[in-house]
């Protein structure tokens, strides 16, 4: 299960990776904002789909986040206040696959602002396709993370 989430400055980006998606027969969930609204805060849907992915993972099920906001920091600073979230911004298909396989990435925040739409459909597409390595020295650093949430 794909989690979304994006404020004003990400809404048309999000409607977009919706319908990429479905193309692409991924399951999702839409955890707003569910129209244009330039007064909302992004805080509000990080924290949505943060808990969403927290709560699934911690029960073993599959689960991954993508936020949007116009820088995509804000949405990953937010995000990464819920423990067992690993979020982070990404503005290349090298960068997000090595954060995957690495740092065990789970929800991708990708800036509005900053990427055009075709780099954002190419880092979605390398965020989805790209596992956890499982390598020792990347549990081993991952589980430090871990550590530092208690």
């Amino acid at each position: 299960m794909i989690y979304l989430g994006a404020d004003h400055r990400g809404y048309e980006l999000k409607e977009k990776v919706k319908s990429w998606l479905s193309d692409w027969g991924h399951e999702y969930e839409d955890c707003g904002a569910f129209e244009y609204n330039k007064d909302d805060d992004y805080p509000d849907f990080a924290t949505a789909v943060a808990e969403k992915v927290a709560l699934r993972q911690a029960q073993d099920q599959n689960a991954r986040g993508i936020l949007i906001c116009g820088s995509g920091i804000g949405v990953a600073i937010a995000a990464n206040k819920i423990k067992g979230i690993r979020a982070g911004t990404a503005a290349s298909e090298e960068q997000v696959k090595a954060s995957v396989n690495d740092e065990d990435l789970n929800i991708l925040a990708l800036s509005a602002d900053y990427i055009n739409e075709n780099e954002a459909q190419e880092i979605v597409k390398t965020f989805l396709e790209t596992k956890f390595s499982g390598a020792d020295r990347h549990i081993r650093r991952v589980n430090k993370i871990r550590e530092l949430e208690k």
